[in-house]
Formats: C-alpha cells, structure tokens, sequence
C-alpha cells in the first residue's frame, strides 16, 4: 500500500513596515508544517522584487506601508498582467468599506485583520494558496451590510453641492460657484445628510468619500 505524499507547503512572502511585526509573523508561522516563509518585505517596492525573485504562492500584505507605494498599490501590480501572479491576503488593522473595497478590487484574494487567531490565520493562508477568498467575520459582516444597504441616490446639483463640500467651500462660496441661493444650498445639504446618515459637512464628505459618490 502506497503512503500519501503530503503537498508542498505554501510558500508565503511577508510585507510589513514593522520589523517586530515581521519578525512576530515569521515566528507565529514556523509553527505550521506547510507554511514556509521565504523573505521578508519592508516596503511595497521590495514586495514586488521580492517575488519577482522568490515566487511565494502567497503574499500577506500589510495596507499601509513606509516609501511610495502602499499596500493596495502594490496588491495590484502583484495580481495583474496575463502571468498567474501571487495570490495576496491582506493582513491590516484597517477595517473600514474603502479600505476593504480598495483592496479587493486591487485583486486581493482575503482581507484579513491583525486581530486574527493564529488558526484562523494558518487556514486564511492555506485558503487563498488554493485560490479561495478568506475573509475575518468583521469584514465579512461589513461586506454583507454594504450590499445588503441600498446605495443612496444622490441627484445631479446634490453630487455638484457635495463636491464642492469636498473642496472645503462654505455655503456662501458654493451658492456663489452654483449661482444658486444660500437658502437652496441649505435644503439641498439637508437632503444630502438624510441620504448619507451624517449630520456634519465632513460626515457627508467622509462617507461619501468612502462609497466613492466623489470624482
């Protein structure tokens, strides 16, 4: 009777700012069998050399890094082009829709949280070797909220209004640049602040920025 042969273990790529993180994540991962951590990235520019040079099937990726390019960045020119790159898990404290969207619509295989269970962090790792989406309970619950919620239907001068919110405008300046009332710029707020649940000008800009209704 034939043995099994065990499947080769993953090889992960780690991308973190912090060297006592880094250092933290390799020792947490030495403990797994099929998990082997080839290098070690400080940067989102080392990240792409590094795996360019490695080839890890893996690469958990912290969002916000030192230099020029951040961790959504550098999940994209990872996971683009017609060659079968890495698959990348995001591994942050961020837990925020735009930080989450961002990510993966950058190509993000999972979107983990730094507050993550060692188990469950083995079995995310394990997950998107094999291609499938790993998501902490937190961000999927925020996922399910996010389509479950209607998106607000915000008219034509409503997106003019709340982008010149945007650009820090009072209601005098924006009645000004619309050629409309102050009195109209005040109904039109009103209106917008019900539509997006806030009740301050940079509540309305937040979540706005947030669902992507700004240009």
């Amino acid at each position: 009777m034939s043995e099994s042969v065990s499947p080769p273990p993953v090889r992960l790529l780690l991308c973190d700012d912090h060297a006592v993180v880094r250092a933290g994540l390799r020792a947490l991962l030495s403990s797994a069998d099929d998990i082997d951590v080839v290098g070690e990235a400080g940067t989102g520019e080392e990240a792409l050399a590094l795996a360019a040079r490695l080839r890890p099937d893996v690469v958990l990726m912290d969002l916000q890094l030192d230099g020029g390019m951040d961790g959504v960045t550098a999940t994209r020119r990872l996971t683009e082009g017609p060659e079968a790159g890495p698959r990348v898990l995001v591994l942050t404290m961020f837990d925020t829709d735009a930080d989450i969207t961002r990510a993966i619509e950058a190509g993000a295989t999972g979107y983990l949280l730094k507050a993550e269970r060692p188990d469950e962090l083995f079995a995310a790792i394990r997950a998107a070797a094999a291609g499938r989406t790993a998501l902490s309970a937190p961000v999927a619950d925020r996922l399910l909220t996010r389509l479950r919620s209607p998106r607000p239907t915000l008219s034509a001068r409503e997106h003019e209004i709340l982008a010149q919110l945007a650009r820090g405008l009072g209601n005098r300046e924006i009645a000004r640049a619309l050629f409309i009332s102050e009195a109209t710029v005040k109904t039109h707020l009103g209106r917008i602040y019900g539509k997006l649940g806030v009740e301050t000008r940079s509540g309305a800009v937040a979540v706005a920025k947030e669902r992507r209704l700004l240009p």
